[in-house]
C-alpha cells in the first residue's frame, strides 16, 4: 500500500491492544504509511476484524491475532503467528494496557496482580520476544502515561506500572543499540478514548480538558502521529527517550 508518505513501505508492525482507541489509530496510521500490521486483541474479536477490514478496504494488509498479553505463552504465540504470517517483524508497539483508579489503601492483591500482569509483565515479555525476533534496525515503542509526572490520588498502582515501563525502555535501549534497534516510550496525556472516559463523570472529563494548556483532550491520532515518526527512518538516532504527547500538561 502507498501510504501518506511511504515512510514504512515494506515494514511489518505488531501493535498490541489494537482493536480500539489509540491502538487502532496506530495500526491505521502505520498502514497509511505503507506497513503491514498484526492487530492484537484479547476480547473484542469483532472490533479487531473491523480494524482489519478498514485497513484492507483502503488497500493495506493486516491480520487480527488473538492473544492475552498477561500470559507469557500467549505472547510467544503472538510473535510466532506474526512471523509465520508475514515472515519478519520490524516494529513492535506495546499499547495494550488497563487502568484502575483506586486508592492504595483499598487495592486488593488480585487487582494489583491484574494491572501489573497486563501493563508490566505483558510489555516486558513482549520486549523479550522482540529482543530476539525483531529485525536489525527495528523499532520498539512502549506506551506509558503522563500521569507518572503528576501527583494524582487513586493512580498509585497505575503509575507504578507505567514507571516500570519507562525504566525498562531506558535499559533495553542500551541492550539493543548494537543492532540499531531503537526503544522509546510515548506518554499520552488525557486522550478521548473509551479507556480514558470509562468511570469519569462529564464534569471530571471537563476538568481534564481544562487542565491542558492547549485546551482540549488529545485524539488517538495525536498519539499515533508521534509513534509513526518514532517508527520511521527519520527517528533512527532517537532511543531511550520518553516523549510526552499531552497538550503541555507537564
Amino acid at each position: 500500500m502507498t501510504g501518506t508518505n511511504g515512510a514504512l513501505n515494506g515494514k511489518i508492525a505488531l501493535v498490541t491492544g489494537a482493536s480500539r482507541g489509540i491502538g487502532r489509530a496506530i495500526a491505521q496510521r502505520f498502514s497509511r504509511d505503507g506497513a503491514s500490521v498484526a492487530i492484537n486483541y484479547t476480547r473484542n474479536a469483532d472490533a479487531a476484524r473491523h480494524v482489519v477490514g478498514e485497513i484492507e478496504s483502503s488497500g493495506g494488509t493486516a491480520v487480527a491475532i488473538h492473544a492475552d498479553v498477561a500470559r507469557v505463552s500467549e505472547i510467544t504465540r503472538l510473535f510466532d503467528e506474526t512471523l509465520k504470517h508475514f515472515g519478519k517483524l520490524d516494529i513492535l508497539v506495546n499499547n495494550a494496557g488497563i487502568i484502575l483508579n483506586k486508592p492504595v489503601a483499598e487495592m486488593s492483591e488480585a487487582e494489583y496482580d491484574r494491572i501489573f500482569d497486563i501493563n508490566v509483565k505483558g510489555t516486558f515479555f513482549a520486549c523479550r520476544q522482540a529482543a530476539t525476533k525483531l529485525a536489525d534496525g527495528g523499532r520498539i515503542i512502549n506506551l506509558s502515561s503522563s500521569t507518572t509526572v503528576r501527583m494524582m490520588p487513586a493512580y498509585g498502582a497505575y503509575v507504578a506500572t507505567k514507571g516500570a515501563v519507562e525504566q525498562l525502555t531506558r535499559s533495553l535501549a542500551v541492550e539493543l543499540a548494537p543492532r540499531a534497534i531503537t526503544v522509546n516510550v510515548v506518554s499520552p496525556g488525557p486522550t478521548d478514548t473509551e479507556l480514558f472516559n470509562s468511570g469519569k463523570t462529564p464534569q471530571e472529563i471537563q476538568r481534564f480538558t481544562q487542565s491542558t494548556p492547549l485546551g482540549r483532550l488529545g485524539n488517538p491520532s495525536d498519539i499515533a502521529n508521534v509513534i509513526a515518526f518514532l517508527a520511521g527512518k527519520d527517528a533512527g538516532w532517537i532511543t531511550g527517550q520518553n516523549i510526552r504527547v499531552n497538550g503541555g500538561i507537564g
